[in-house]
């Protein structure tokens, strides 16, 4: 699924401004720099408004493919193991979050690079982090319903408990930053837009895999990969809070995982987009 295409800006002219509402939001601010929250709120906005024009389709897939994959497995997997069904509802509600952020943000700022949108953000006197972290957000903003309606019709189709199902704020949050940090830097750092959707897209597969099928059952050395993978962590975080005697430390260690590795994931797609503007 493709998002809608950016457009190409010119730097400092009004056209370009009245294309993308994000950055026209932003006050010039002459001397210096402008301050990150308003930075990231004018970004957030405007990138919210131009995803609304897919929004709809955007919600259909990403909650359709998840609640499919969940109905396909259940005349699959035994039910009565409780650790895998909670497997199978965790990985397929996380999956929604990758198709958003890891998959569609990668083709985003794949666009935006080669229609050259990115050199009028990279012009205006804003903080690169806003610029990721504003449209990263925008996006995860449509994954929510998704999310909500994966778990919840998880947990009711394979018979687990609705108890620990407050734990999907923190959850989505982490996961999304972890791997829309990710997605904007194959974005920004391939070549092609071509590339970056084949790679996004190839991203999401791997989370598909790595998350559903419980880590003692995974063919070779796939764990290795799996522990590897951020969005694991959640998986593994959410699966434990379907168990009746979860331990709550062990999911505090997982979130905490994910909090780690989406610092440092914003953190390598803020400087891409710095890369991005010199290249």
């Amino acid at each position: 699924m493709t998002v809608v295409p950016a457009t190409r800006v010119e730097a400092g002219t009004a056209a370009a401004a009245a294309q993308h509402p994000a950055v026209a939001a932003v006050p010039p601010a002459p001397p210096g720099r402008t301050a990150f929250l308003p930075a990231l709120g004018a970004v957030y906005r405007g990138q919210l408004s131009r995803g609304r024009v897919a929004r709809m389709p955007l919600l259909f897939v990403a909650a359709l493919q998840s609640v499919g994959i969940l109905v396909l497995l259940r005349g699959v997997v035994d039910i009565d193991d409780a650790t895998v069904c909670a497997q199978v509802v965790a990985g397929s509600t996380v999956l929604v979050v990758a198709f958003v952020a890891l998959n569609l943000l990668a083709q985003r700022f794949g666009e935006l690079r080669a229609a050259g949108a990115l050199d009028y953000y990279l012009t205006l006197p804003i903080p690169r982090t806003a610029v990721v972290l504003g449209t990263a957000a925008s996006y995860a903003t449509f994954a929510v319903p998704g999310v909500i309606v994966t778990a919840l019709f998880g947990a009711l189709l394979y018979g687990l408990p609705l108890g620990g199902l407050w734990l999907l704020a923190p959850v989505s949050v982490l996961s999304g930053a972890c791997l829309a940090g990710l997605g904007a830097a194959v974005g920004l750092l391939a070549p092609r837009p071509e590339l970056a959707t084949v790679a996004g897209q190839i991203g999401m597969s791997v989370v598909l895999f790595l998350g559903i099928i419980p880590p003692d059952r995974l063919p070779g050395a796939s764990w290795v990969l799996r522990d590897l993978l951020p969005s694991s962590y959640a998986v593994d975080a959410l699966t434990e809070s379907f168990r009746p005697d979860a331990s709550w430390a062990a999911v505090g260690a997982d979130l905490g995982i994910c909090a780690l590795v989406a610092v440092v994931a914003l953190a390598a797609a803020t400087a891409a987009l710095r890369r991005a503007g010199t290249a």
